[in-house]
């Protein structure tokens, strides 16, 4: 996965996207994430990989100062459109590399972009950098198991699978090694597929 292929393939996603990840499972998942999210009002929350917006339709925006943004312009639109009356910023970055300064939000949202960016450390990293003291990452995303090799099939079909935009052999561990000291995982729970999405919440704890 590359950015330009990104832009090429969620493009072509854009138009189908919500009949297919904000609907049935998807959207019966996204609820369980965020049913019990104890937003408040005031909080800065960024949606870093907004999409369609699917999962700013199960929140109250309306006492929140939210920030989206997505690298394709095409699922930012489908969001903009939607939210067209709201106070909701959204803006088309790199959420590899954000344009925010360091500490600058309550909460940062992540559903289903660690595992279609190209970079997923550094998509991490940036989400952590952004993240104020005692602020909370959410994570909606498919991961690998921490303990399991990838099946030979899924080994054989994984490059076929990222060019439809997502990697289906990521496994988060990798990820957060690098950053258990500032990060504690409060909620590490299975949402759908028995366990191959996960519901994850860390709290960034600064020394």
């Amino acid at each position: 996965m590359n950015h330009t292929w990104n832009k090429i393939i969620y493009k072509i996603w854009s138009p189908i996207y919500d009949s297919l990840f904000n609907s049935g499972l998807f959207l019966k998942a996204r609820k369980q994430v965020f049913s019990d999210i104890p937003f408040k009002e005031g909080q800065k929350v960024l949606f870093a990989g907004v999409g369609t917006g699917a999962d700013l339709e199960l929140i109250d925006s309306t006492k929140l100062d939210i920030t989206a943004i997505d690298f394709s312009p095409d699922m930012l639109k489908k969001a903009e459109l939607k939210f067209a009356k709201s106070s909701i910023i959204f803006i088309e970055m790199n959420a590899q590399n954000m344009d925010f300064d360091e500490n600058s939000f309550d909460i940062v949202v992540g559903s289903l972009i660690l595992s279609v960016v190209p970079d997923a450390a550094a998509c991490f990293s940036e989400m952590k950098r952004v993240l104020k003291s005692d602020g909370k990452i959410i994570l909606f995303d498919k991961f690998a198991p921490e303990t399991k090799k990838l099946s030979l099939p899924k080994k054989i079909i994984r490059p076929i699978v990222k060019l439809l935009g997502t990697d289906i052999g990521l496994k988060f561990e990798d990820i957060y090694k690098l950053h258990k000291e500032q990060l504690k995982i409060l909620v590490d729970q299975p949402v759908m597929l028995n366990g191959m999405y996960r519901k994850i919440i860390l709290k960034k704890c600064d020394n």
